[in-house]
């Protein structure tokens, strides 16, 4: 995971988690990176200098969000749990997998796993529906 400064076109500042560069490039291209303050999704990455603190200096960072949008976050935690608790996950194989229920050749079942950018976009194209599963940072410590 890699966190990213972002600024939107008020120029509110925030910073977001994404798999990776592309995967910031391709949820912006879908129109699913916003400003969390006024909803635009006129967002840049700002400059930022790479820095890892030890475990030991790590703060907590308080996301600004106002009550409303908390309730949709711990919404989206626990929808997200649900999904795990009810899916196989496959790791790797998620392209293979997804490709082989839907055309039939194994059962239909919840998947979950890991695809490329390029790997999500070719099951995309072939009709096959699939969704990211976000990943909340508090999820890698």
């Amino acid at each position: 995971m890699i966190r990213f400064s972002l600024s939107c076109g008020q120029e509110h500042e925030f910073e977001a988690w994404f798999g990776s560069n592309d995967d910031f490039d391709s949820q912006k291209h879908r129109g699913l990176v916003s400003c969390p303050v006024c909803g635009s999704a006129d967002v840049t990455k700002a400059l930022m200098a790479p820095a890892v603190p030890a475990p030991s200096k790590r703060e907590e960072r308080p996301l600004a969000m106002d009550p409303n949008r908390r309730e949709v976050m711990r919404k989206l935690r626990e929808m997200v749990q649900s999904v795990r608790a009810s899916s196989e996950d496959v790791g790797d194989r998620f392209p293979e997998e997804a490709r082989k229920i839907h055309h039939g050749e194994a059962e239909a079942r919840g998947i979950i796993g890991r695809a490329t950018g390029d790997e999500a976009r070719s099951l995309i194209d072939e009709g096959i529906e699939i969704a990211p599963l976000p990943e909340f940072p508090e999820e890698k410590i």
